[in-house]
């Protein structure tokens, strides 16, 4: 045993002696100091730092303490596996998909550092952790956010993170490695595009032109990791603290999933997000302004000098998918609860000024935000649990480079869905090889400083009149061609092919079920907009007595405006999708997808060897 095997040892055995919940390791501990130095040793000591590791972790997160001793221990096990000079546990590789959102990158690679930084996973050696690297997969217009990415890749590459630039020069030159013939074969999963114009192709065909990349990857080094995360996440998670949130770096989630992969004949994995809800404004309106309308009538009901009382909350409830309209769509018990609002002001204030914090946050809802709910981590005993999965979320997905051949389907369409729809298609094909873990990122829709997401697809903003329509309509179709695709993988597609007739029936029959609840939830919007409108316009409350309040005034009338104008009888959202033409056109491209993706597949499998 080396001295630096002998410190580390050494440390261990302090920690132990000082923490109560890993008492029972000392006698261990003792006895392998005692014994005559061994490769042996080595493999022993791993092995109860694995145990004091397990014991702390569950101790942690029950009493809710601090993570440096768990952080500082794991740091120490990477040093002591770098010694043994044999680690083979897999490496990762971080795809980065990111369109015109340099700060959220920014955000998103820091996160990543800092998570290195704690846990050390794979360790560090010639100046960068040698487990990790990372492929920012640029799908930007703007010439200067093009230029702040390339630094930001610059930078990320001095701190330590093996950071891989694939811009739109790299994208090119992959698809100029396809003969023609394979290029037109591929159009359905790569899009058909020209140089001057390879941007904003979207988040589905900038992942299959990445696979391309990583194909290449895979085959100069082995044991590789893919993971896929989104640019408005970070490698953290929310938690409640008290009443209090609080963003922690309390998962080690390379160590998680190299344990999840080694462990388990699995293929492909997916997590979750907490934070903001990962799904559209579309379909989250009519729980948020439940919550807008409970928020105004406990303002009523109070006075605007008071201290503020909306601090004493009870912790949000664990309810899957509380924010969505539709929960029961994805085999969610759909909720009536009211959500209030956590007021986050600092220091004494009155109501008058929580009324002001929670108006700034309203508009924020347009850019994919729910202030009143959030999702929060919740640590479970074993957090290397799988569970079989049916919905890739495409923001958290973590494979092996065989699912290569899974590229995103249906990606020249830009629908919203296309992690639960592929994920569908994978759970008919590979079953128990496809699987969940509780190993969730924080998702932040907006950046601090303006409110707002840099870059949103489908949704126009001008001054502060806000269209959903384009991205209302990639969900509604979204929707259609997720629960097609349900039954058309219960009679045994893809493997076996289905008429055209009979998948055209399906989605003429999805649609319409689908065109129903939409339009039930549109109603009851509409219900809702009205006692909203009747609790805020009400003279004798007394937000409407005070014209040092017209400016949250203001941002309530805006919003109250946005949320007739995109779910009302007039709106635009409604009127897309009713669309005789529009709906024809998707319909047909929706049907000739699905028709050709046995033959795209093939065709992918074999350009890429797989």
């Amino acid at each position: 045993m080396t001295s630096s095997q002998q410190q580390l040892l050494e440390r261990l055995n302090d920690v132990c002696r000082g923490n109560p919940s890993l008492h029972q390791l000392v006698e261990t501990l003792q006895l392998i100091t005692d014994s005559s130095p061994s490769e042996d040793n080595i493999d022993e000591i791993i092995r109860v730092y694995e145990t004091a590791l397990a014991i702390l972790e569950k101790s942690i997160w029950s009493k809710q303490q601090s993570f440096e001793t768990y952080q500082q221990l794991f740091r120490d096990l990477e040093e002591l596996i770098a010694t043994t000079g044999n680690d083979t546990r897999h490496k990762f590789i971080i795809i980065i998909p990111v369109a015109d959102r340099p700060k959220h990158l920014q955000s998103c690679l820091q996160s990543l550092l800092t998570l290195c930084q704690s846990y050390h996973y794979g360790g560090y050696s010639n100046n960068k952790f040698t487990k990790i690297a990372v492929v920012i997969a640029d799908d930007t217009k703007e010439q200067t956010n093009i230029l702040k990415n390339k630094e930001i890749a610059r930078y990320f590459n001095t701190q330590g993170l093996e950071t891989i630039y694939f811009g739109q020069d790299e994208q090119w030159q992959q698809l100029e490695h396809l003969s023609k013939t394979d290029r037109q074969c591929l159009v359905n999963i790569l899009g058909n595009f020209d140089r001057s114009a390879l941007h904003h192709k979207g988040p589905s065909i900038m992942r299959n032109i990445t696979y391309l990349k990583l194909n290449e990857m895979r085959q100069k080094e082995d044991n590789l990791l893919f993971h896929f995360v989104d640019s408005d996440q970070e490698f953290q998670v929310l938690i409640q603290d008290g009443v209090n949130n609080a963003e922690v770096y309390g998962i080690n989630y390379f160590y998680e999933l190299d344990k999840i992969f080694s462990h388990n004949k699995i293929r492909i994995l997916t997590g979750k997000v907490v934070g903001d809800p990962p799904v559209s404004p579309a379909v989250m309106a009519g729980t948020f302004l439940d919550d807008v309308c409970a928020f105004l009538y406990r303002m009523a009901n109070t006075e605007a000098k008071l201290a503020c009382q909306f601090h004493q909350q009870e912790q949000q409830k664990e309810h899957d998918a509380a924010y969505h309209d539709m929960a029961e769509l994805f085999g969610f018990k759909s909720t009536t609860e009211v959500y209030h609002y956590r007021c986050p002001l600092a220091g004494k204030h009155d109501h008058a000024k929580c009324f002001a914090d929670f108006a700034g946050k309203l508009n924020q809802f347009f850019h994919g935000e729910h202030p009143t709910r959030k999702s929060y981590y919740n640590h479970e005993e074993t957090v290397s649990e799988i569970k079989p999965a049916r919905t890739i979320y495409t923001g958290n997905y973590i494979f092996t480079p065989g699912c290569l051949s899974y590229f995103i389907p249906f990606a020249r369409l830009k629908l919203r869905m296309a992690g639960p729809t592929l994920g569908r298609i994978i759970k008919a094909e590979i079953k128990n090889g496809f699987v969940s873990a509780n190993l969730p990122m924080l998702h932040n829709r907006t950046v601090e400083d303006t409110g707002k997401s840099e870059f949103r697809p489908g949704i126009n903003s001008e001054h502060d009149k806000i269209d959903l329509s384009g991205e209302f309509e990639r969900q509604y179709f979204g929707d259609v061609m997720l629960f097609s695709m349900e039954k058309i993988t219960a009679a045994g597609y893809p493997e076996q092919s289905i008429d055209e007739q009979d998948i055209n029936k399906i989605l003429e029959t999805t649609e319409k079920d689908i065109r129903q609840q939409y339009a039930a939830k549109q109603q009851q919007i509409q219900q809702k907009l009205e006692l909203l409108k009747e609790v805020f316009f009400d003279n004798h409350n007394w937000w409407n007595t005070r014209d040092d309040l017209e400016p949250a005034k203001e941002l309530f009338r805006t919003f109250i405006d946005n949320i007739e104008s995109n779910f009302g009888e007039n709106s635009p959202c409604y009127t897309l999708i009713d669309s005789a033409s529009n709906r024809d056109k998707r319909f047909a491209q929706m049907l000739e997808a699905i028709v050709n993706y046995p033959a795209n597949r093939k065709a992918w499998q074999t350009i890429l060897g797989l």
